[in-house]
């Protein structure tokens, strides 16, 4: 295993997201941003009615996807969404479920 880089400073934020969220291809268009922003994470639908993300990478990125959910695609209704840091997660690629 290797050490990862001083400057590699990652952190993970899980995010949970209400309003109109789901059937609105919420998680999809959630996992082409994180992907293109290299973050690793997943986001998937809650029993409640609201999404949960859990994005991990570079803090600048993280933070830009972060105000991407605050907005959603275009069909969804975004009413609030709820961040908090937790701890870091070895996680490769963007899963939804």
């Amino acid at each position: 295993m290797t050490e990862p880089h001083p400057n590699d400073h990652r952190i993970c934020v899980r995010c949970t997201i209400a309003g109109h969220v789901q059937g609105v291809f919420f998680r999809a268009t959630a996992r082409e941003v994180a992907l293109k922003l290299g973050i690793a994470g997943h986001a998937r639908n809650l029993p409640d009615g609201r999404v949960e993300v859990l994005a991990c990478g570079q803090p600048e990125a993280v933070h830009q996807l972060c105000d991407w959910l605050r907005r959603g695609p275009p069909q969804a209704q975004v009413t609030n969404v709820a961040c908090e840091t937790v701890e870091l997660v070895a996680i490769a690629g963007f899963a939804t479920g």
